[in-house]
């Protein structure tokens, strides 16, 4: 994994440790079907009228926007909604990594390095530690269970991105948006009822907009694609540790912006974390320079671990 994409895949992991007390302020005023409809109709218009439709299989479009989609950011934001915090959901949805490494290694046949699944239990043992410490919060137990859920249908959506393999992740993203916004309306009227839609629109702020804005343009918008970018290059199960640090910036941003103030175990925790991370890329070897790829390919092959590196 190239230092270029490794410093891509923590920008997106930063977008997405901030998601969590933007969405927590965008839930202020709008319900939280309507506010993933949203989202995705934000990202869908007028974008996709000029994108071509992606070059993979439709079922991988809908399969994408459907787990990684509706159903992620659904039962994410209906989890918040129902009192989830945000510093203890960034935490929670990183199961998706157990999940994605998971699936991929039945679905896909990838048996990710020993460092690399030393690395992401270390890691996860970090996300354990500063999880332990929340023992004593009031979590309502439907809201945990939704925002697990919620992990889970992250890691199937990484899982078939990275069957779709989209050449153009920009493409895929917008035709993805696609899914949500229909069955996610409709939910909404049935669900949350016209009253309280019409009384969001009616209690429209600044700092709702700019919510909105956020998860749509950076949080969806960039980051997603760059997911996709990521997992149509490498294994998944060298992409999806990435997301571990998600709940260090969640929990610095929760602490700031909703006081959820971190306590000394949370912040080893983190660090824990880190070192994980840091274990998972050492295992990563970098591709080969161009004159030993001229060299190899000289001699017709290519070494298993540079090749394994630079495949796709």
């Amino acid at each position: 994994m190239t230092r270029r994409h490794v410093a891509l895949a923590v920008a997106v992991a930063v977008v997405w440790g901030l998601n969590f007390v933007i969405i927590d302020e965008g839930l202020k005023v709008f319900p939280p079907l309507l506010f993933v409809a949203l989202r995705f109709a934000v990202v869908l218009l007028p974008a996709i009228f000029f994108v071509d439709r992606p070059r993979v299989p439709a079922r991988y479009v809908v399969g994408v926007g459907a787990f990684s989609g509706a159903l992620q950011f659904g039962l994410l934001f209906v989890s918040l909604s129902l009192g989830m915090p945000p510093g203890l959901a960034s935490l929670v949805v990183q199961l998706q990594v157990v999940f994605t490494i998971a699936i991929a290694a039945v679905a896909l046949g990838e048996r990710p390095h020993r460092r690399q699944l030393a690395g992401a239990l270390i890691a996860l043992s970090g996300v354990a530690v500063i999880a332990s410490t929340r023992t004593g919060a009031i979590v309502p137990l439907g809201a945990l269970v939704l925002c697990v859920a919620g992990s889970a249908s992250w890691g199937i959506g990484n899982v078939i991105t990275r069957l779709a393999r989209p050449r153009d992740a920009v493409a895929f993203l917008v035709w993805t948006s696609l899914i949500p916004p229909v069955p996610l309306l409709i939910l909404s009227f049935l669900l949350e009822g016209p009253e309280r839609i019409a009384a969001a629109g009616r209690s429209l702020t600044v700092s709702a907009v700019l919510a909105l804005l956020y998860v749509a343009f950076l949080s969806t918008g960039f980051a997603y694609a760059s997911w996709a970018f990521l997992l149509r290059r490498y294994p998944a199960s060298t992409v999806a540790p990435f997301a571990l640090i998600v709940p260090v910036v969640g929990l610095a941003s929760a602490a700031v912006f909703v006081h959820e103030a971190p306590s000394p175990a949370e912040v080893a925790g983190a660090a824990v974390v880190i070192l994980g991370l840091a274990l998972v890329t050492r295992s990563v070897r970098l591709p080969v320079s161009r004159a030993e790829r001229a060299t190899q390919s000289g001699a017709g092959q290519i070494p298993g671990p540079a090749r394994r590196s630079n495949r796709r």
